[in-house]
């Protein structure tokens, strides 16, 4: 069979195939990550049936997935709320790295995987899903809510802490001697500075520049500088995804509205195709003799996460349900996760089959904590109380002469 037609063929199914689990993954009201990890698993090396017409094609589409997915990210916020924001909520970020990064770094030092190894790790555990909590937060109605400010702040702290995990973590893989790791991360901090400085003080100006009234215009403008700037900020030793996200907080007003529309679409579908090409790169059977670790490692980050934003929330006045339900909207791990240990694979080979069961069981129980947190927070509080108040038994022997009525 000719090339071409092979590449059709499978990516033409690949994409079908996409396009019946999402349908599938609404009607049960889950994420739809956990099932194209799942089907990428299946086709990839060691699975079903391996691509090879379409494979190197889904490997770019997926770099320019993660792309879209943090540009519309950036698209979220302006300048002035993002730093707002990163001054209400610094504190709240740091808690959240202590009590989610460190069971990961813990997990891997246990496991005997080294130092490199507790590094990724550690950013695997640390950063929840944007992705999926975002579209959580809509899907169930509460983007109106008097927590969700919180949600998004600590989201947008963790996104720009990887402007300088990422490079840290791009040159400890690279085997860079201090000085030169250094350097990298010098650059990375002042390009991210740069860029956010701009995007604060200059955004406006950057949004008339690509503003179009013709969408084909306006999508190619914001698409063509989009890839550009994620490529220039790799060739910089910071990823691509980091520039991306600055390029949607440039962005705002009504640019930023027309580009979500146009770009949505093409986010879905390279969305997709990326978390497909992780599990295509991940041999199934890897997975089993870390999937127990995968899962208690699950559950301390999910409770750990719980914490954080209960804690967040406090900070800002929240009332107890309100906290509840700002804890468990930060439970999924997904995109970042995933970015993270796809990174590490080739230096550190054991951390992608580890983060692939861990993203799995998280992205599955993320809707259901964000759904059964504040209600089972509730319940307990209630039998908590009623135990309280509730007076004692009294001894069996004042019962009998009660009912006898001997003194």
């Amino acid at each position: 069979m000719h090339h071409t037609t092979a590449l059709f063929i499978e990516l033409g199914a690949v994409i079908l195939g996409l396009g019946l689990l999402g349908r599938l993954a609404g009607r049960i009201g889950f994420s739809p990550i956990p099932l194209y990890l799942l089907a990428g698993l299946a086709f990839g090396h060691g699975g079903i049936r391996p691509l090879s017409a379409s494979e190197s094609f889904v490997a770019t589409g997926a770099d320019i997935g993660v792309a879209l997915l943090l540009l519309l990210l950036g698209l979220e916020y302006t300048g002035s709320e993002l730093a707002a924001s990163l001054r209400a909520q610094y504190p709240s970020g740091a808690v959240d790295f202590v009590l989610n990064a460190l069971p990961g770094a813990l997990a891997a030092l246990l496991l005997g995987w080294g130092a490199l190894a507790a590094v990724a790790l550690a950013g695997v555990t640390w950063i929840s899903s944007s992705g999926v909590v975002a579209k959580s937060l809509g899907d169930l109605g509460r983007l109106g809510h008097r927590e969700t400010p919180v949600i998004v702040g600590v989201l947008v702290i963790e996104d720009l802490a990887m402007a300088v995990y990422l490079p840290v973590l791009t040159a400890l893989l690279a085997g860079l001697s201090l000085s030169e790791g250094g350097v990298t991360l010098l650059i990375a901090l002042g390009t991210v500075g740069t860029v956010f400085y701009v995007a604060v003080r200059h955004g406006h100006h950057i949004s008339r520049a690509v503003s179009s009234d013709n969408p084909e215009l306006l999508l190619l403008v914001v698409l063509g500088l989009t890839l550009c700037v994620a490529g220039l900020t790799q060739e910089l030793h910071i990823s691509a995804a980091v520039g991306a996200f600055l390029i949607g907080i440039a962005l705002s007003d009504e640019v930023a509205e027309g580009v979500r529309g146009l770009l949505a679409p093409l986010r879905d579908l390279f969305a997709a195709v990326f978390f497909v090409f992780f599990g295509l790169s991940t041999d199934p059977a890897d997975i089993p003799p870390v999937l127990a670790p995968a899962l208690l490692l699950a559950a301390v980050t999910a409770l750990t996460k719980i914490a954080t934003g209960w804690y967040a929330a406090r900070r800002a006045g929240v009332g107890a349900a309100g906290r509840w339900r700002a804890g468990g909207s930060l439970v999924a791990r997904g995109e970042f996760s995933i970015v993270i240990a796809g990174l590490a694979a080739g230096t550190e080979p054991r951390v992608g089959p580890l983060a692939t069961a861990y993203v799995l069981v998280l992205v599955l129980l993320g809707p259901l904590a964000m759904r059964w947190t504040e209600p089972l927070a509730r319940r307990l509080g209630h039998l908590a109380r009623a135990r309280a108040t509730t007076p004692p038994a009294a001894p069996r022997a004042s019962r009998e002469a009660e009912a006898t009525g001997t003194p």
